[in-house]
């Protein structure tokens, strides 16, 4: 890799340069697994010492312009929506479109194994939320913001969304008339019904609905609930979630039970896990499984590693990872997620995990200084990617692997490039996995 910049430039670049760039990037993961340079290799030698290697695992996504086809799957709104660019292209395509973008993406940077897809790349998300509004003519709307405004349209059923989620959808637009709840006007700041939510548990079967609410008060709420329930007996909670700020946000940050225990629970790799409203759950659960296999093999776990998950959630990767490790920390700056991990390891017997409620950064960095010893750090932050502190501190605390989950290849590539040109990492292995099929997005 040439070493064209220094460290600290590649991360001067501007938040606009890379929300600008974004756009062109495409849609899968991807895993990059990246062996730590021996140090100080002339001495080791001398001592005649073995030295371990490291591997950090990097996932990202890629977006390409491509020509549709006849005969696939014809949806309405299609060049409105500007969600599904890839619907009209034949799936294995679509594989072939995707490989060869990750490998010009990181060309010169590792050896890319070959894509992994779906079965059946249809109805995967298991996270649905449509807008409500209201047409000129009054008519009540719910879908989602046409591509580039905030004009709604109108959604009643979508090839990747799960089909009980959007036919809950549909009977709660029907509902609103007979129980008189207006629809939220974000113009005006009127009215009370703004999003509904809906999360469905692949495995478990279990279904969330969160009705988003410009106060908390729901007319007729009983009556509402009952109604929904007859309509939609697989319903196993009812959440009314209180958003009352003029916002493009879609949760506030109040949620009130209106029926069920407020979350759901799903298995993932033989875990449970519990769901609130708000959690981070990847929406795609038949290819997070495969994504988390592939990164728990990649880190080579033999049940005596310490490990660390960094941008932990509510404890997915890492709680899964426990089982194979001696013991497993966990790091989040977010309470509510914190919350929800803890509870995750109780419901799953894990004894061997801790979480914190910290900044992973200053964390990693507070345990270098102690002298802290970790094996491996599975990490999956934001589109936005790392920070210069967080990857100074990961370089610092010098886990022996690393497993990095990126959804962004801009930030993805700058973070890679940071992190070898640092003298102590390079590049093992690349393992696209395709989580969003028939789109170029990678998160909404």
């Amino acid at each position: 890799m040439k070493n064209e910049k220094t460290p600290k430039n590649i991360h001067q670049k501007s938040q606009k340069e890379i929300i600008q760039k974004q756009k062109k990037n495409q849609t899968f993961k991807e895993k990059l697994s990246l062996k730590q340079r021996e140090k100080n290799s002339t001495k080791l030698e001398k001592k005649h010492i073995k030295t371990q290697k490291n591997s950090i695992h990097f996932e990202q996504n890629f977006n390409k312009a491509i020509e549709p086809q006849n005969n696939l799957p014809h949806c309405p709104i299609e060049k409105k929506c500007g969600g599904c660019q890839y619907l009209l292209i034949p799936y294995e395509k679509q594989l072939e479109i995707k490989q060869k973008m990750v490998q010009k993406q990181l060309k010169g940077i590792g050896k890319v194994d070959s894509v992994i897809g779906m079965s059946c790349p249809f109805y995967y998300r298991n996270k649905v939320n449509a807008t409500f509004g209201r047409d000129p003519k009054g008519n009540i709307l719910s879908g989602i913001y046409q591509e580039g405004t905030h004009r709604i349209l109108p959604v009643t059923a979508c090839f990747i969304e799960d089909q009980k989620a959007d036919a809950i959808i549909q009977t709660i637009k029907e509902m609103l008339r007979s129980f008189k709840i207006k629809t939220y006007d974000e113009d005006s700041d009127y009215g009370l019904l703004r999003h509904v939510l809906v999360r469905v548990g692949k495995s478990s079967h279990q279904i969330m609905v969160v009705l988003v609410l410009a106060c908390p008060i729901l007319p007729s709420k009983n009556n509402f609930v009952k109604a929904l329930r007859e309509k939609h007996p697989e319903i196993t909670t009812i959440v009314l979630n209180v958003n009352d700020k003029k916002t493009s946000m879609v949760l506030g940050h109040r949620n009130i039970t209106l029926f069920g225990p407020g979350y759901i629970e799903d298995t993932l790799c033989g875990c449970v896990f519990r769901i609130s409203p708000s959690s981070f759950y990847q929406v795609n659960s038949a290819q997070t499984e495969i994504l988390y296999q592939k990164a728990i093999e990649f880190a080579g776990l033999t049940g005596k590693e310490k490990i660390l998950d960094a941008y932990c959630g509510i404890g997915t990767i890492g709680l899964i990872a426990s089982k194979q490790a001696y013991s497993l920390i966990g790091v989040e700056s977010n309470p509510n997620a914190i919350t929800d991990a803890k509870i995750n390891a109780k419901r799953n017997a894990i004894q061997n995990a801790t979480f914190y409620c910290k900044d992973a950064g200053e964390f990693m960095l507070e345990m270098a200084n102690q002298k802290s010893k970790i094996d491996v750090v599975f990490m999956d932050p934001p589109r936005s990617g790392s920070t210069k502190m967080f990857l100074d501190s990961v370089d610092a605390l010098s886990p022996k692997k690393i497993v990095y989950v990126s959804c962004n290849p801009e930030t993805l590539a700058r973070d890679l490039q940071y992190i070898v040109q640092k003298g102590n990492y390079e590049i093992q292995k690349v393992q696209p996995v395709d989580m969003f099929p028939m789109t170029e997005h990678v998160e909404t």
